[in-house]
């Protein structure tokens, strides 16, 4: 299937007037070889002939401009320039502006043509007179203007949205450019309103899907801080093959169309990895992404949020990876962190990144998780409850005396939104608590296997054992949970902060809570 795509060209005065004369001559050109075509004569008389007429033109134009001629009809003279127009300025009654803009509109179209016929000749790299490159990360297309002599326009096209087939276009261009495989395009350059437009004809590959699921996948997880990707290879049955990371650091800052760019050579970099493993890819299928608020008070986050989109660089490696044949599978991302952070990032020692990408390569493979035995047992045990909320309670008393002393109501924001989820946690853990003393237990031993019920589990073992074992709502490192996942022990958790010990005042303080909730 052939696609033609349309975009622009920006370019200096002097730039811009070297390229009207060349349009000029190959037009002149093409209305030459359109008439010859029609009194049958051979292509190389045709070729001869535009060359002693027009000496200035790059010979390598001309096989282009008989092409071009030969496109159009040759049972009926064309009117080149547009009939429509020559029409209306054979009307006498037109005059004045209406008549020259009338007529530079028509000479515009008459005289505003540059082509060039992209051949599979590897010499030409897709193109030899009209090609597409890169400079500093900008997409540029260098124009052939003599013997060895060029000059750059840089191209001014934005995809529309992720199906634009523009950004299938600029996948091929940098896989051809990085494996040296280049494929033929043809260029046409027009002149409207003063203005260069140009359009870029080509052959929309459709390649089989040779690199399936079948074999294992890459799974890949998005994070904002610290910015990365973390990629896990997963085999066929599941089970953690080898880890690493792409930084992605470097791009912060950089202008839109350098960054596009960038993250056209990471998503190269990531079918290189798959390619390598033999494996398919598997990414979180995003639809919203919560950036976060003014007045939030994490503004430096935001920013970097606001100046991202993890989307872009995803359809990239989508895009790119079909055009190599890799199959792609695209996974609900809902509750993959918490997931890997809990079950996996301390069991096989590793991040809580990398143990999310790790999720979603078993959920791409079909895989589903349930919830440790040892973890639904502490979710039982009421001693446990008691003092994961006492820990909340006290950070609740730590976050209002920290709102109470901050005068920047940016920042009190920031503290009011953790007040906000603390509280939030101590009520769900307050509530299970509840459900103990007239239940014999909460049943999530029998759900923990219920795909149904499986996220709302997930979500529970977050506020349960996140921040009072660790004491922190986010870490890097979950080692700390390995006791309590593999043995089921948590007393070595108590110990650091002795909450229960003290006396009776923090268990009648919880239960105290408790009975608020439920008068």
């Amino acid at each position: 299937m052939y696609v033609a795509l349309t975009f622009k060209l920006s370019l200096d005065g002097e730039s811009k007037q070297k390229l009207l004369t060349l349009m000029r001559w190959q037009s002149s050109a093409i209305r030459v070889a359109y008439n010859m075509l029609r009194e049958n004569k051979e292509r190389k008389e045709i070729y001869e002939r535009i060359r002693k007429l027009f000496p200035d033109l790059p010979t390598r134009y001309i096989p282009s401009a008989i092409i071009k001629a030969s496109q159009y009809r040759k049972d009926k003279a064309v009117v080149f320039g547009e009939k429509r127009l020559f029409e209306k300025l054979c009307k006498k009654h037109i005059q004045g502006k209406q008549r020259k803009r009338l007529k530079q509109e028509w000479r515009e179209r008459r005289q505003g043509t540059l082509i060039s016929v992209g051949v599979g000749n590897k010499t030409e790299k897709g193109n030899g007179l009209l090609r597409f490159t890169q400079i500093d990360g900008e997409l540029y297309l260098r124009i052939t203007v003599g013997n060895r002599e060029f000059m750059y326009a840089k191209v001014l096209r934005k995809p529309s949205n992720q199906k634009d087939k523009w950004n299938t276009f600029l996948a091929m261009l940098i896989e051809s450019w990085q494996n040296k495989n280049y494929f033929p395009y043809t260029v046409e350059l027009k002149l409207r309103q003063g203005e260069i437009h140009g359009s870029v004809a080509f052959k929309m590959p459709t390649p089989e899907i040779w690199l399936t699921k079948k074999y294992g996948v890459i799974g890949i997880d998005t994070n904002a801080s610290p910015l990365h990707l973390a990629i896990a290879e997963v085999s066929a049955d599941g089970n953690l093959v080898s880890y690493q990371r792409i930084s992605l650091h470097h791009l912060i800052g950089q202008s839109k169309n350098k960054k596009n760019y960038e993250e056209w050579l990471i998503a190269h970099e990531v079918i290189n990895i798959a390619k390598e493993k033999g494996k398919a890819i598997a990414i979180e299928h995003l639809k919203n992404f919560d950036k976060g608020n003014r007045g939030n008070g994490k503004a430096k986050l935001r920013k970097r949020l606001h100046n991202w989109n993890f989307k872009n660089l995803l359809s990239k490696i989508e895009r790119l990876a079909l055009l190599n044949g890799i199959e792609v599978i695209k996974v609900n991302p809902s509750y993959t962190s918490v997931i890997g952070s809990l079950k996996y990032a301390p069991q096989l020692n590793i991040d809580k990144d990398v143990a999310s990408a790790f999720v979603i390569g078993r959920r791409a493979l079909g895989f589903e998780e349930e919830v440790p035995k040892n973890y639904l047992k502490l979710l039982s045990d009421r001693e446990y409850l008691e003092y994961a909320i006492y820990c909340y309670q006290e950070k609740e008393k730590e976050l209002e005396e920290n709102i109470k002393k901050e005068t920047n109501k940016y920042k009190q924001n920031a503290i009011k939104s953790d007040l906000n989820k603390v509280q939030k946690e101590k009520s769900l853990l307050l509530e299970i608590l509840q459900s103990l003393q007239s239940e014999p237990g909460l049943g999530l031993e029998a759900n923990g296997r219920n795909s149904n019920f499986q996220y709302e589990a997930w979500r529970v073992l977050r506020v349960a054992f996140l921040f009072p074992v660790l004491g922190r709502f986010f870490a890097r490192g979950l080692s700390p949970l390995k006791p309590i996942l593999v043995q089921g022990k948590w007393d070595w958790v108590r110990k650091r902060s002795v909450p229960l010990e003290a006396g009776g005042t923090s268990r009648e303080g919880i239960f105290a809570a408790s009975n608020s909730l439920y008068p």
